[in-house]
C-alpha cells in the first residue's frame, strides 16, 4: 500500500469514529431531554440504523471504525467481570432470580418468535 492509500484509509476511520461517537453523543442527548431510563447509547445506535437505512450515510463511512470497535471489544469486557467478581457474594445471593429472568425471557422471545414466524410462512402459501 502507497501513503496515499493508507491515509484515505486513517481518513476514513477518523470519519467513522466521528460519526459512532457523535450518534452517541446526541443519543444521549435525546435520552437527556426525555428524561427516560432507556440508555442513551440505544438512541444513539437507532440513530445511526436510521441514517444507514435511509440512505444519507452510506456504510462504507462507518465500518472501518465499526470493525476496530469489534476487533477489540473483548477488552472492553474486562471492566465489567472485574465488576462481577467484587459482587460475586451478590450474584450467589440471587443467582435462582437471574437464572430464571434469563431462562424465562430466552423461553417468551423463542415462542414468540417460532408464532411470528409460522403466522408469517402460512400467510405466504
Amino acid at each position: 500500500m502507497d501513503v496515499k492509500s493508507k491515509l484515505i484509509d486513517i481518513i476514513y476511520c477518523l470519519i467513522s469514529f466521528v460519526l459512532i461517537i457523535g450518534s452517541l453523543t446526541a443519543g444521549n442527548a435525546i435520552q437527556q431531554f426525555l428524561g427516560t431510563s432507556i440508555p442513551g447509547s440505544i438512541f444513539g445506535m437507532l440513530l445511526l440504523f436510521a441514517a444507514m437505512a435511509s440512505g444519507l450515510l452510506p456504510s462504507k463511512w462507518v465500518k472501518s471504525g465499526a470493525n476496530i470497535i469489534i476487533r477489540f471489544m473483548v477488552l472492553l469486557f474486562v471492566p465489567i467481570s472485574v465488576g462481577l467478581m467484587e459482587h460475586i457474594d451478590m450474584l450467589i445471593n440471587n443467582a435462582l432470580p437471574i437464572l430464571a429472568s434469563a431462562v424465562g425471557g430466552s423461553l417468551i422471545v423463542l415462542v414468540s418468535l417460532a408464532l411470528f414466524l409460522d403466522r408469517l410462512l402460512t400467510r405466504r402459501d
